[in-house]
């Protein structure tokens, strides 16, 4: 196969036109509508510090990418900490994620394109919700800083699910308070995590290359990754969805 020809054949599986009429996009939020993990991994490095975890060497990204990136503060802690009671480690990211929002404040801004898209979908009417296993506070404040608190119809938290992320069951009830079909819907995503759960609900998923290595999302099967949302890529794909959704 020539490039070329290779190249002909990704574009033609970077479509979202089956999902005709589309009637709802939900978003994670954390590295999906903004570029937060080199918040949370500066504030569980420093913290871990604190510890003298790992014999007092700092947590790499690659570390923070397969360890933490996209999970659950109940999963995360049982990671980091497998002799700990699970209150203790709890703790610990409870204190985290109080400094992630001191961070936040400071410094967290919109990925490329948001804006752009968030017109798109507003003036096709669209549903859409924010599905994350961020804890309340952090989806919240995230909303708010970036001037997204009125546009977000619902925000699930894995918290609320019996099961969070890598798991079906927020996307799953993302769309039952949307009232909405996975037929007609899909999901902006970061993580290995979080694809797996829009995968896993029958969604396509289309990826976004932010942090986390392009292979390893790959793996968990999105439709196709992006950079952000100015991706042509991305546009090319909408404007065949709005074409094979024309009355």
């Amino acid at each position: 196969m020539t490039a070329s020809s290779a190249e002909n054949s990704a574009d033609s599986k970077c479509s979202l036109s089956g999902l005709a009429p589309l009637e709802a996009v939900l978003f994670d939020i954390d590295g999906t509508l903004c570029d937060s993990d080199p918040l949370h991994h500066q504030a569980f490095r420093e913290l871990l510090l604190q510890i003298g975890y790992n014999d007092g060497v700092p947590i790499t990204e690659e570390f923070f990418i397969e360890k933490i990136a996209g999970k659950h503060n109940d999963d995360i802690a049982r990671g980091l900490f497998p002799d700990w009671e699970l209150e203790k480690g709890l703790k610990f990211t409870d204190d985290k994620e109080v400094l992630f929002r001191k961070l936040a404040k400071e410094q967290i801004k919109p990925l490329d394109g948001l804006h752009k898209m968030r017109k798109w979908i507003e003036e096709r009417g669209l549903k859409r919700a924010a599905v994350t296993n961020a804890p309340k506070p952090n989806a919240e404040l995230m909303i708010s800083l970036l001037g997204l608190s009125d546009f977000f119809h619902e925000v699930v938290l894995g918290s609320d699910c019996e099961r969070a992320k890598p798991f079906p069951d927020p996307y799953l009830k993302a769309l039952e308070l949307l009232q909405v079909s996975k037929d007609h819907t899909f999901v902006f995503e970061d993580s290995v995590s979080g694809i797996k759960a829009g995968v896993a609900a029958g969604m396509p998923v289309v990826g976004l290359a932010t942090r986390n290595p392009e292979s390893l999302l790959m793996e968990a099967k999105p439709v196709f990754l992006i950079r952000d949302y100015d991706d042509p890529k991305l546009w090319a794909a909408l404007e065949e969805l709005d074409r094979k959704g024309a009355p």
